[in-house]
């Protein structure tokens, strides 16, 4: 079955640093849309995403700090977070979209929390 695993999340400083990997295993990963979403409380917010050709989009909030990319050969997206904020404390969840003949196929990722303090 599809499984989405996420990891790198942790305790950070304001203005630092992390990288958060999502692998992705049971699904054709490359012809997905990959994203990650989060969630500080309530409702859950897109981030960052990109397609299967390799275009990103980014949310107001993080662009410019945040980097969506990913590696078809080792099904793989990761999501490089620079210069955090307070604000981007939340669970970050990994995210597979395809829409194939009418039917949508989406999967999530158990999730990794983001704790941004001094």
């Amino acid at each position: 079955q599809v499984q989405l695993v996420e990891s790198g999340g942790g305790l950070v400083q304001p203005g630092g640093s992390l990288r958060l990997s999502c692998g992705a295993s049971g699904m054709m990963f490359s012809s997905y849309t990959m994203g990650w979403y989060r969630q500080a409380s309530g409702k859950r917010e897109l981030v960052a995403g990109i397609s299967s050709d390799g275009r990103t989009s980014y949310s107001d909030s993080v662009k410019g700090r945040f980097t969506i990319s990913r590696d078809n050969a080792k099904n793989m997206v990761d999501l490089q977070m620079n210069s955090l904020k307070p604000g981007d404390t939340a669970v970050y969840y990994c995210n597979a979209v395809r829409i194939e003949y009418g039917t949508l196929y989406e999967y999530w990722g158990q999730g990794t929390q983001v704790t941004v303090s001094s």
